[in-house]
C-alpha cells in the first residue's frame, strides 16, 4: 500500500509536471513568433526612418546649427538619422519585448518594460532641450561677440562665452529635470543661482555705483538750489 501510494504520487507530480510543460509551450511559441515579427517590424521602420531623414538631409542641417565641434570633441559622429532610426527600432523591439512578456505570463517583466516606454518620451524631450540649448547658445554668443566688439567695448569673447555656457548649463539642468534626475535638489540650485546673481547684481550696483548715485544726487540738489 506504502509503494502503491509513493507509486501514485510521483506519477501525478510527473503528470501534473508533463501537462505544465504542454500547456506552455503553446504560449512559448506564440511569444516566439510575435518577438520574431516585432524584431523584423523594427528593422523594416528603423531603416525607413533612416532613409527618410537622410534624404532630408538632417545631418546637414545639425552640421550647418553648428552641433559637429561637439560630437567630434566626445569622439563621437554626427548621425542624427541614424539615431533616430535606431530609437524607432529600440522602442519597437521594447513593445514586442512587452507583448510576448504578456503572453507568457511575465507580468514583473512587463510592468519594467512598460516603465521604460514611458520613460522614452521623457528622453526624447531632453536630447531636443540640449540640442535647443546648444544651438540658442551659439546663435547669442556670435550676437553678444559681435555687437560688444561693434560697440569698441573689451572682454567680448568672455561675454560671449559667458552666454553660451549660461544657457548650456539652464538647458542642461532642465533636461535633468525632465529625465527626473534629483528634480528638487536641481531646482534649489537653480533658485539659488538666480539669487546668488541677483545679490552679487545689487552688491556691485550698490557698492560700486554708491559714488556715482551720490553724484548724482548733488547735481540734483544744486539745480534745485539753484532755482
Amino acid at each position: 500500500m506504502i509503494v502503491q501510494s509513493w507509486t501514485d504520487v510521483v506519477v501525478s507530480s510527473l503528470q501534473g509536471l508533463w501537462y505544465g510543460v504542454v500547456n506552455f509551450i503553446p504560449n512559448l511559441l506564440g511569444a516566439l513568433i510575435v518577438f520574431v515579427i516585432g524584431l523584423v517590424i523594427a528593422a523594416g521602420l528603423s531603416s525607413l526612418v533612416e532613409k527618410i531623414f537622410n534624404a532630408l538631409k538632417l545631418d546637414a542641417l545639425l552640421a550647418r546649427l553648428g552641433l559637429t565641434p561637439y560630437f567630434e570633441r566626445a569622439g563621437l559622429k554626427l548621425r542624427g538619422a541614424h539615431f533616430l532610426g535606431q530609437l524607432v527600432n529600440w522602442f519597437l523591439v521594447i513593445v514586442f519585448l512587452l507583448a510576448a512578456s504578456d503572453i507568457l505570463g511575465l507580468f514583473a517583466l512587463s510592468a519594467f518594460l512598460k516603465d521604460v516606454l514611458f520613460y522614452v518620451p521623457n528622453i526624447i524631450v531632453a536630447v531636443l532641450i540640449m540640442l535647443a540649448a546648444v544651438v540658442v547658445g551659439n546663435f547669442l554668443r556670435r550676437l553678444i561677440t559681435a555687437s560688444v566688439m561693434s560697440a569698441r567695448l573689451h572682454a567680448a569673447h568672455f561675454l560671449g562665452s559667458l552666454t553660451w555656457w549660461a544657457i548650456v548649463i539652464f538647458g542642461l539642468l532642465t533636461a535633468l529635470v525632465q529625465l527626473n534626475v534629483a528634480p528638487g535638489i536641481i531646482q534649489s540650485l537653480v533658485t539659488g543661482f538666480i539669487a546668488m546673481l541677483a545679490l552679487a547684481g545689487g552688491l556691485a550696483f550698490g557698492l560700486g555705483g554708491r559714488d556715482y548715485a551720490t553724484h548724482l544726487v548733488n547735481k540734483l540738489r544744486e539745480r534745485t538750489e539753484q532755482r
